[in-house]
């Protein structure tokens, strides 16, 4: 719980703080009574039900968890807290075809300065590397006419791969993501802008490689990001990303409100959506308290 908002209300916001204090140290229900201390004075604040909810989940109280997510999620149409994710995972609700926009620009402004160090450091963030190899495998020493670099962040894998592109373009959805990798002086073309809205105002067939590093684990549905990315590159042009290993076909929650995709979803979706299937290898690319998260490594390329 990391919601740095105001509710408005100085004694309210105090309560809400102390809760999330408390939920920090693993007093949930020191956290639950707070939350509810702070949502009497506003009751019609989202954040507060969120947190509420993610109280309650944590003392495994899922029914009432799930209401308290359904009230912050009528609160806030956009969800920028993520509750529709939570209620997937919970069980209550589908699972929706991509993470909320306003969940994933919020939590990459907040976390842009910091991304790098907390990433790499923290969690052991290695899918560069790990998509670096990938490609080398599908295409030894080859020098890419034109890469993209979806959902580029900071720039660390810009920063892995820049010396196989002669020009590289990075798009992400947080601007402050933006700056940060434009500090890096890495990229010839930068852009603020929703994934799959940037690669269908592309010209077609102008790229002949595109990377996703740790990216599609906010995207459930892949068919349109694939079809998107099959339009801009050219026939035998490359698609290499990462993506969690689902414990089953389809795509899923997990409990860190990434999707999870199934080995055979991600195959039979690329070769829906104008991709063969180079390689698809278990991976993992980052850890979650100390232990590997697994996941897979894909390179597709473009029929």
């Amino acid at each position: 719980m990391t919601l740095e908002q105001s509710s408005g209300d100085l004694a309210a916001d105090r309560r809400f703080q102390w809760g999330l204090g408390a939920a920090g140290q693993g007093d949930f229900e020191a956290a639950r009574d707070l939350f509810a201390q702070t949502l009497e004075r506003v009751p019609m604040w989202a954040p507060g039900w969120f947190a509420m909810a993610q109280a309650l989940e944590s003392l495994g109280r899922r029914a009432e968890a799930a209401g308290a997510y359904e009230q912050a999620l009528a609160l806030d149409e956009d969800d920028a807290q993520g509750a529709a994710l939570c209620l997937a995972h919970l069980g209550a609700r589908a699972a929706p075809p991509v993470a909320p926009r306003a969940f994933v620009k919020i939590l990459f402004d907040q976390y842009a300065q910091n991304f790098d160090r907390h990433l790499v450091g923290a969690l052991g963030y290695r899918g560069p590397e790990i998509l670096c190899q990938a490609v080398e495998r599908a295409a030894p020493g080859k020098i890419f006419a034109h890469a993209l670099d979806l959902g580029c962040g900071a720039g660390l894998f810009g920063a892995a791969f820049r010396d196989r592109a002669r020009v590289l373009t990075g798009v992400d959805l947080s601007p402050a993501m933006i700056f940060e990798a434009r500090e890096k002086n890495l990229y010839d073309r930068l852009a603020a802008a929703e994934i799959v809205e940037f690669l269908q105002a592309e010209p077609g067939s102008s790229a002949d490689f595109a990377a996703a590093a740790d990216v599609f684990v906010y995207f459930g549905d892949l068919a349109p990001v694939f079809a998107a990315a099959a339009r801009v590159l050219a026939p035998g042009g490359l698609l290499a990303f990462t993506v969690q290993n689902g414990k089953r076909e389809g795509f899923s929650i997990g409990p860190d409100r990434r999707f999870w995709h199934g080995r055979g979803y991600v195959a039979a979706c690329a070769q829906a959506n104008g991709f063969e299937v180079v390689e698809i290898s278990a991976a993992s690319t980052r850890k979650d308290g100390g232990v590997d998260v697994p996941g897979w490594v894909a390179v597709l390329s473009r029929v």
